[in-house]
């Protein structure tokens, strides 16, 4: 198994003059080479963006950060095992930027065990909100807010034929409870719910099942090439219903994964426009994006941004050579503006982070609102 290490090399050459000072070390698991790989890889990206800036700056009171990252390949029995590995052998301090509900699941009994805390999952899993989990602070809504929110928008703008693709996964059930509460507000119910295997979906029975329904709209709860494979694969059906899918799916990857069939494609948001310069959030990532040669942003490097920002104030408030123990504390009781008012707290009973949904649409190769 590769395991990816992430250091400025201006830092490291820092470090060899100032005489071996410690490193903070944290860990990823992630999919690095399976079906959302394209999101994380943008994910990573963006978390990149803040590791490296402040490494350059002196690091965090004085040390230098170090991330360790190991492919999962979404698969949740290499999750746990990565995961055990960075906690007992790496000794990572606090875990980042994990990947997928059933992988994060999983591992929370390690996080629990060893007391590390997980900070900003990119999963939206309700699980991991209520009932309170101790080691995971969410930086992100929730699929069921999410979910809901994209019943109802369609509801508003008159679309009475809504079917749903849910993946068969915990992911998956998350979801759909909000897409259920969205559909008993606007007093509607689905005219048909297609399961799809997570890993596997079988377009040849998934797809004729939404073209017999003659669905006005599809909302499609899965992920990467789940998605883009099953709409590519409707639309050479002959179906024109509009697809609105969630902000697991909200990269630049997954735009190009579609191509052609990418125009007009509804992706829930849980972050600002990436495109709102003058927002002092994505101000502050389109510099940093800028100095290394990236002309663009996209939701979900966005979203690898702010989860780093939370770790990097959090490791700053624990002070020099920071523990697991005094990375929960300062954690339990966290507030941090993350740039333009959108504040991530925390308390002992809520580890919520951001509650912020919007909708978007891919018009141009690009995500606009």
């Amino acid at each position: 198994m590769k395991t990816v290490r992430v250091l400025c090399c201006a830092a490291a050459l820092a470090l060899a003059g100032a005489g071996a000072s410690a490193q903070i070390l944290v860990g990823q698991s992630a999919d690095m080479s399976g079906p959302v790989a394209a999101s994380v890889k943008e994910t990573i990206a963006g978390s990149q963006l803040v590791i490296d800036d402040v490494n350059a700056h002196g690091g965090v009171n004085g040390e230098q950060i170090e991330v360790i990252r190991l492919d999962d390949g979404l698969d949740v029995k290499r999750s746990v095992e990565n995961t055990r590995i960075l906690i007992e052998d790496k000794k990572v301090v606090a875990l980042l930027l994990n990947r997928g509900t059933p992988n994060t699941l999983a591992v929370i009994p390690l996080l629990d065990k060893y007391g590390v805390a997980l900070i900003g999952p990119s999963t939206g899993a309700m699980a991991l909100h209520k009932p309170l989990q101790k080691s995971v602070f969410n930086v992100r809504s929730t699929y069921q807010r999410e979910a809901e929110k994209a019943i109802q928008y369609l509801s508003t703008v008159g679309i009475q034929r809504i079917a749903v693709v849910q993946a068969d996964d915990s992911f998956g059930k998350d979801a759909m409870e909000g897409a259920v509460k969205g559909f008993a507000q606007a007093k509607m119910k689905p005219i048909v719910v297609v399961m799809a295997d997570r890993n596997k979906p079988n377009y040849a029975t998934m797809v004729p099942q939404l073209v017999d329904s003659k669905a006005q709209a599809v909302v499609w709860i899965g992920s990467g090439t789940a998605v883009t494979d099953g709409v590519k694969a409707l639309r050479a059906a002959g179906s024109a219903a509009q697809i609105i899918t969630l902000s697991n799916n909200a990269a630049s990857g997954f735009i190009k994964e579609l191509g052609t069939a990418s125009a007009g494609v509804i992706v829930t948001q849980v972050l600002p426009y990436e495109r709102s310069f003058g927002h002092p959030m994505i101000k502050e990532a389109m510099a940093l994006a800028k100095a290394k040669g990236q002309n663009e942003l996209s939701p979900a490097l966005l979203e690898g941004f702010v989860a780093t920002k939370v770790l990097v104030e959090v490791l700053r408030r624990a002070g020099p050579k920071p523990t697991r123990a005094r990375v929960l504390a300062a954690l339990n009781n966290f507030q941090f503006d993350v740039g333009g008012g959108l504040d991530v707290s925390y308390t002992p009973q809520d580890h919520s982070g951001i509650s912020y949904v919007d909708l978007s649409i891919i018009s141009g190769g690009r995500f606009k609102r």
